[in-house]
């Protein structure tokens, strides 16, 4: 496959993940929209591109690992493996239901694909070096991704785990910190100010770079760079717009755990529906 056919075909696939996120989350009738539409790209890249994995057996010993540290993406989440083949993409109609085994945050005994379970922020990324300690210790050669939300960088174990990951030179953990600037309470500057964020990781030892989340390409090429990368983590800022592909949604920080009305949906799927023409028609090209 051409690399433009490639991120072409991840294109068309980002648009329908994120009509996934929206009808799921009408049909459940809560979620979390606006930082799972913020990481659509990151994740489906990964999952479709770049990551070693099997979804026939997702519990592979030698696949790479995901960590989704920012727990309530899991409308995003869920879509992504449904789509790439964890499970039927119909069963996203159970999303939050007492009986599903699609919860509100992602467990990993009951949702295939899940490498960990998570939900209180800030924990994940000391997970994914304790991943990466595991596998240099047995010998293997996996990677262990993590995607941190912004605002989840206040929380003090994250860069706990940070100064551990540069300690032990874990060239085998690439985080991502989704760069949207909100969090449920505002931005990110007013409730406890994040910037210069590059310089902090740099300052920790960590290889670091900076891209538009929302194009799969640069994604693709900063994956590769930070395996290139040896005898220290990297980690990969991604400048994101919450509630991303939904314009009502977009930089609205009221859309962090809301859900639409009837009148909001259909709106969201007009737009939804014609971004994903519009990658069918591009696509098109390379047939």
């Amino acid at each position: 496959m051409k690399e433009g056919e490639n991120m072409s075909n991840l294109n068309e696939i980002c648009h329908t993940v994120r009509k996934d996120i929206v009808s799921t989350l009408v049909t459940a009738g809560c979620g979390h929209p606006g930082g799972s539409l913020s990481a659509v790209e990151i994740v489906t890249t990964l999952y479709f591109d770049k990551m070693h994995i099997d979804p026939a057996n997702p519990r592979d010993p030698n696949r790479d690992r995901f960590v989704l540290s920012k727990g309530h993406a899991t409308l995003m989440m869920y879509s992504v493996l449904a789509e790439r083949g964890y499970f039927p993409v119909e069963e996203l109609k159970t999303f939050r239901k007492n009986w599903s085994r699609l919860p509100g945050h992602p467990d990993m005994n009951k949702v295939p694909g899940i490498d960990m379970t998570t939900g209180s922020l800030g924990q994940g990324l000391a997970v994914a070096n304790g991943m990466a300690l595991a596998g240099r210790a047995q010998g293997k050669d996996y990677y262990c991704y993590a995607l941190l939300g912004d605002g989840e960088l206040q929380e003090g174990m994250v860069w706990e785990a940070a100064m551990a990951a540069a300690h032990y030179k874990l060239d085998h953990v690439i985080a991502f910190v989704d760069r949207n600037g909100l969090q449920i309470d505002g931005t990110t500057e007013q409730v406890m100010g994040l910037e210069p964020l590059a310089d902090k990781w740099r300052s920790f030892g960590w290889h670091v770079q900076e891209i538009d989340g929302h194009d799969v390409e640069a994604i693709s090429r900063a994956v590769d760079e930070a395996k290139s990368v040896k005898g220290k983590p990297s980690v990969i800022i991604a400048k994101t717009v919450k509630g991303k592909g939904v314009s009502f949604m977009e930089n609205d920080k009221e859309w962090h755990g809301n859900d639409p009305n009837t009148e909001q949906y259909e709106k969201a799927a007009a737009e939804l529906d014609a971004l994903v023409a519009a990658a069918e028609k591009e696509a098109e090209r390379y047939e």
